[in-house]
């Protein structure tokens, strides 16, 4: 897998690592909290015909760099936008599942001129009603998530994972919890998941009202895909989402948890090269 080390500012020697396949225009896939680049990998080959793909680590995650520091959403759109400054890239479609969803939407408040178009996936977005379950609530308490991060094995990962799956699809739940599984567990990979969870909270509380102010001026088309047995995020905050953005489109889909571009693949890359090549109308 590519990787490259971003120059200047705060992100001087930040290192990243992505996939990047196919030709033409470029559509950007930004996974979710603890997520890695090849989890997009069914995504990738369906829209690599159409254009250029390229889906990233994260900062914190993955094989790229896990700097102890804070891993606000504003930090995550700026290595992204870092990235596609050094490939050259100039617009980018951008897709977010789960958190990827609230830096997607960052990328757009902060580098409007760059997104031409966003689709979120099992998305949080900051801005709009969300109540973190009760698991994500205790990880994120001082203590209790190093002691619970420390603990986790491959298993209890896989059982966690399982519950997210409407009809859990055992292989697919076992290469996600196996890729790079030592890099992602390593001490420095747990605390910068720690560092995430913990650093975002501001961005959907004390940050929301500056949220749903940015997020109301953009007229970037958006496109919401959520599962209607997401026991993760809540149909009701991407149904909120869908009706509270300019030009958005709600699409939601029965028998699926929160994994909607693994859970019901063919259906959502239909409906990605569908709305990613659509023609942009002039601003």
């Amino acid at each position: 897998m590519p990787e490259l080390t971003l120059v200047g500012g705060d992100l001087d020697g930040l290192r990243l690592h992505y996939v990047i396949e196919g030709r033409g225009p470029v559509t950007l896939l930004i996974h979710g909290l603890g997520g890695f680049a090849e989890s997009w990998r069914g995504t990738v080959a369906a829209l690599r015909g159409d254009g250029t793909v390229i889906a990233l680590d994260l900062p914190g995650f993955g094989q790229s760099a896990k700097p102890r520091r804070a891993y606000r959403l504003s930090f995550h759109a700026r290595a992204v936008d870092g990235l596609l400054r050094a490939l050259g890239v100039e617009r980018v479609r951008l897709v977010g599942h789960s958190l990827g969803g609230a830096v997607a939407v960052t990328c757009a408040v902060l580098f409007p001129g760059r997104v031409e178009r966003l689709a979120l996936l099992g998305a949080t977005v900051p801005g709009f009603p969300l109540r973190p379950s009760l698991v994500y609530r205790l990880m994120a308490l001082p203590g209790v998530g190093e002691i619970a991060s420390a603990l986790l094995t491959p298993g209890l990962c896989a059982a966690a994972l399982a519950r997210c799956f409407a009809a859990p699809d055992s292989d697919e739940i076992a290469f996600l919890v196996a890729h790079e599984y030592a890099a992602r567990s390593s001490a420095a990979g747990r605390a910068a998941y720690l560092s995430t969870l913990r650093s975002v909270k501001a961005d959907f509380t004390a940050e929301a009202a500056a949220y749903r102010t940015a997020l109301a001026r953009l007229e970037q088309p958006f496109l919401v895909i959520h599962g209607r047995q997401d026991p993760v995020v809540p149909i009701s905050h991407a149904k909120a989402v869908a009706g509270g953005l300019p030009s958005a489109e709600g699409r939601w889909l029965e028998r699926c948890g929160h994994f909607p571009q693994i859970e019901h693949a063919a259906t959502v890359n239909g409906w990605l090269a569908d709305f990613l090549h659509a023609p942009t109308r002039p601003r």
